[in-house]
């Protein structure tokens, strides 16, 4: 199995040097850059499995830097976790929206730090059982790791292929945020529920323009079912 290259994006020395001995204890190839510019020049010529980003940077901020890697195509698959000292509820919303996988405040514990890494890391891997699933023109091949809406292809990220994968093989049943937090991210008491919000308007601006986004409903004070009906 290759070694999975994380790429800190960290402008302060103590928390680079903190990170990357933390990381490196894990085994873990580590790639570092003080600001946007550089790590894009390392992007390009070694694209990360994972990308630690402070919210805070010279020059362009880690969210303006991670809503660009999620408008490229090149880079929008790439995972993010973002670091800040910025704990608000709105703060972490802000982070999650701009493109952001899990978000976590500093000061942080690097055992927590680390089981996140892991639980996205484990997320991102590619669904290994072979099946393609159909429903109201909206077809996804886990083999190809393709989705189509009414035959045209659409881009989604890891997370969003999971969610969306999911929906569509438990079909009208009601799940609340943590069962859907259990089934798509795993158990993990560091995944905030307010993250599963998050990802849902995402798949479902991603469907919009097919009209899919009706599929993926919300029952009120329950939860999320994804159905063809009403």
């Amino acid at each position: 199995m290759t070694t999975p290259t994380i790429l800190i994006v960290e402008d302060e020395s103590a928390v680079r040097q903190m990170l990357r001995f933390a990381l490196q204890q894990q085994d873990l190839n580590i790639i570092e850059a003080v600001e946007t510019i550089k790590a894009e020049q390392l992007i390009s010529q070694n694209p990360p499995d994972l990308i630690l980003l402070d919210w805070m940077l010279p020059g362009k901020s880690g969210i303006e830097f991670a809503r660009q890697l999620k408008r490229n195509p090149d880079t929008q698959n790439i995972p993010i976790i973002m670091l800040t000292a910025r704990g608000e509820e709105n703060d972490k919303v802000q982070g999650l929206e701009s493109g952001a996988d899990d978000y976590i405040t500093k000061p942080f514990s690097t055992r927590e730090l680390i089981a996140r890494i892991r639980v996205i890391l484990r997320r991102t891997t590619p669904i290994t059982n072979d099946e393609k699933i159909e429903m109201e023109g909206l077809s996804l091949d886990t083999a190809t790791h393709r989705v189509l809406a009414n035959k045209k292809p659409i881009e989604l990220g890891p997370t969003e292929f999971r969610l969306l994968h999911f929906f569509m093989t438990h079909t009208e049943r009601v799940y609340n945020r943590t069962q859907l937090l259990d089934q798509v991210w795993g158990s993990n008491v560091y995944i905030e529920e307010r993250t599963v919000d998050v990802h849902i308007r995402r798949l479902r601006k991603i469907l919009e323009p097919s009209k899919h986004d009706s599929l993926l409903q919300t029952v009120r004070g329950a939860g999320y079912r994804f159905s063809s009906g009403e």
